[in-house]
């Protein structure tokens, strides 16, 4: 346990009814709970766990030592574990329902651990139940933690209003600011080194384009003066709180705003994943969501039509290939490939239209992400220096362990799968399946069955009010935004693989496919992609689950042959049998559990660092060295940089509401009628005082009898 856990728990137990903490993202809030229930004695009664998500659960209770309570439990053993003393998590449907059939006995409860305070509120159910528990046991102590600060702050005094629902007085800040964790956190640091990798040509240019479209919708927002003009900015736009932020000051005139405004809210939320996708995916997969976005939203949307927005779309195409005459091919400007091929459009083209004798050629450009050759280059100057350190007779990076785990943190599954993969087939390989799944994705695009409904001869306008509303195919959508010939030449490049597909196949490998088809579906319920090592077991299994999924896009089983044929010999590849990968949407706090001694953090986030941070400071000891990679000049580093300056933003307003709160102090007995037994008639001459010049009595008078 780190030394400011410590003070946060002293802090708690000072004030028997408890309190509400709030602290930064990363700084071990598990751990910190798991500490505090560790204080916990069965004699007091029981300890109730609400609010837990399935991965805090598993972080708190490493163990698996406390109870669950579930909807599956029978009502006798839900009391059994109410009476014992235990500490059991529980949801907030299953207590209130409990409380209310009062199978609950109250006094048998000591305390309530609250997680995610910061989704509380007035009319919530936790806080129904803090009160219901409150007014029949005055000794119940409620413990409230949140590592969002930024959530604290949204709305109107919202920290005062949840200490208020909870009968709290005492709120307590942990910022990463903070003299006692900056002392602790910055005492012994790894060794940081930060990479910044340069963007392609094209990439910074789909980067502008998307900025320049999210500020035309953030302009056009501004028109419609629903919204407050400060939180419209591009860099509000990156996080995902822009929309709770607009929806919440559009909530209450919802139903009065007009059709572009609502598809306004909708198109900033799809820009912001335009953003976040340019640096997490590669080109061909970046290709592919935005004709699934152009074939959903064409006529939808209002950023398609802003004048930027078609280099968006030129952009991503001109990284993964190029459609244009032979002789007069252009520049990219870009280092390409060396096995760059072009297939020639007259060659399938059976109309054998004119255009076609003019050469048109289709060139593979499959642009490799920058990032790659950068995360494959770290990985073989780890493995040199462990060579020659072994050589030397040294102790390597990480304490006496000259094979120390190499922790590669990306944010999501697909990033890992994507980057065990270039380990084991070469960067070239995996771009190149890509691209093919894309081609396989156009042959079925076409072979969808065509609707033949006769137009009618009679002239209808055009729009809702005359009935007509217009609806565009998938397929025909896709066609009518690109050139003809250039969705030509992308089909027949489609067919030639699925016809290569069909000449390579034989009958040996045909019973092969049966087995592993057999296998699939097992193999998908059993995976656990979270954490991948690159070991020779889990290699061979990633291996053939991502041949299952490539086979759920081809008309046939020939296409394993290809696949298999692509795995047959390793190219550029590194022989470390150590590297684990982590997906930080997981939220699983895997540090503990690896010990690893190099973490390369591909895709940075606040709450990560952090915890490096808990981690490097419980183990002072180790070695331990972090690489960070970053797009130079991207929305990366300004997202990354504009989190910490939200947080710290987040913490100031909540230390001013601090230093300026007013809590009542007899609020129990105001709002839980503990002094309900009072007189009536008391309490109404007490109010009769109180409006009295501040309480003051009148001096009685005396009654004066005169003689006449």
């Amino acid at each position: 346990m780190v030394q400011f856990h410590e003070h946060i728990i002293s802090d708690l137990l000072e004030d028997p009814i408890g309190g509400l903490v709030v602290l930064s993202a990363g700084l071990g809030l598990p751990k910190l709970i798991s500490s505090l229930l560790g204080l916990h004695d069965s004699s007091q009664g029981s300890l109730l766990i609400l609010n837990a998500s399935p991965s805090q659960k598993t972080s708190i209770d490493v163990n698996s030592q406390f109870s669950s309570i579930t909807a599956d439990l029978p009502a006798h053993h839900r009391l059994s574990l109410y009476t014992s003393g235990a500490i059991v998590f529980i949801t907030a449907r299953i207590l209130i329902v409990d409380l209310l059939t009062q199978r609950l006995p109250t006094t048998s409860v000591a305390g309530i651990i609250l997680l995610n305070a910061h989704a509380l509120s007035d009319t919530s159910t936790e806080a129904f139940i803090v009160r219901i528990l409150r007014s029949s046991n005055r000794s119940l102590y409620v413990r409230a933690f949140s590592d969002r600060p930024h959530a604290t702050v949204s709305g109107f005094a919202k920290a005062e209003r949840i200490l208020k629902c909870l009968f709290l007085r005492k709120l307590h800040l942990w910022p990463r600011f903070q003299v006692y964790v900056s002392q602790n956190l910055e005492r012994d640091p790894p060794e940081v080194i930060d990479i910044r990798v340069p963007m392609s040509s094209y990439m910074i240019g789909i980067q502008k384009a998307v900025i320049e479209v999210m500020d035309a919708c953030l302009k056009e927002m501004r028109k419609t003066n629903k919204v407050d003009v400060e939180d419209l900015t591009v860099e509000n736009g990156l996080f995902k709180s822009f929309d709770e932020i607009v929806r919440r000051q559009l909530d209450p005139i919802w139903h009065t705003l007009g059709k572009r405004t609502k598809q306004l809210v909708s198109d900033l939320k799809t820009l912001r994943k335009l953003l976040d996708y340019l640096a997490r995916f590669d080109a061909v997969t970046y290709l592919k969501y935005l004709d699934s976005l152009r074939a959903s939203e064409s006529f939808r949307s209002v950023w398609i039509f802003v004048e930027s927005s078609y280099k968006i779309f030129e952009y991503a195409k001109k990284r993964v290939y190029h459609f244009g005459r032979s002789g007069a091919e252009k520049s990219i400007g870009l280092s390409k490939p060396a096995s760059t091929r072009k297939r020639k459009v007259d060659e399938q083209n059976k109309d054998g239209d004119a255009a076609a004798s003019n050469g048109l050629v289709m060139e593979e450009i499959l642009e490799q992400p920058p990032k790659w050759k950068v995360f494959l280059d770290i990985l073989k100057e780890i493995q040199e220096e462990r060579e020659k350190q072994e050589m030397d007779g040294e102790n390597s990076i990480g304490e006496g362990d000259p094979n120390g785990i190499i922790l590669v943190a990306c944010k999501d599954e697909h990033s890992c799968m994507q980057l065990q993969d270039c380990i084991t087939k070469g960067q070239h390989k995996v771009m190149q399946e890509e691209w093919e799944k894309y081609l396989l994705s156009k042959v079925e695009l076409q072979a969808l069955p065509k609707s033949n409904k006769k137009k009618s001869k009679a002239p209808k306008g055009f729009g809702i009010l005359n009935g007509v509303i217009p609806s565009v195919s998938g397929q025909k959508a896709e066609v009518s935004s690109i050139s003809k010939h250039e969705n030509d030449a992308l089909v027949a490049a489609a067919k030639e693989i699925s016809k290569l597909a069909k000449g390579n196949t034989d009958i040996k490998d045909g019973g092969a496919i049966e087995e592993h088809g057999k296998g699939r579906t097992d193999e998908r319920k059993k995976k656990k992609p979270m954490i991948a090592k690159t070991g020779p077991e889990l290699t061979s299994k990633y291996d053939e689950k991502v041949k299952d999924q490539n086979l759920g896009n081809a008309p046939t089983g020939e296409y394993r042959r290809i696949l298999r044929k692509h795995d047959q010999g390793p190219e550029n590849t590194c022989h470390l049998q150590s590297v684990h990968f982590h997906a930080l949407e997981s939220d699983q706090n895997v540090l503990d559990f690896l010990q690893p001694s190099v973490i390369i953090v591909y895709h940075p986030d606040i709450a990560f660092v952090r915890e490096i941070e808990i981690y490097k400071s419980e183990n002072p000891s180790k070695r331990l060295r972090v690489y960070f990679l970053f797009y130079e000049d991207s929305t990366e580093v300004q997202k990354y940089e504009a989190s910490v300056r939200r947080e710290n933003g987040a913490f100031e307003s909540l230390i001013r509401q601090k230093s300026l709160m007013m809590i009542p102090v007899g609020q129990d007995e105001q709002f839980l009628g503990v002094n309900s037994s009072l007189d009536s008639q008391t309490v109404a001459a007490q109010n009769l005082i109180t409006r009295k010049a501040g309480g003051k009595k009148e001096a009685e008078k005396q009654m004066q009898v005169s003689e006449y």
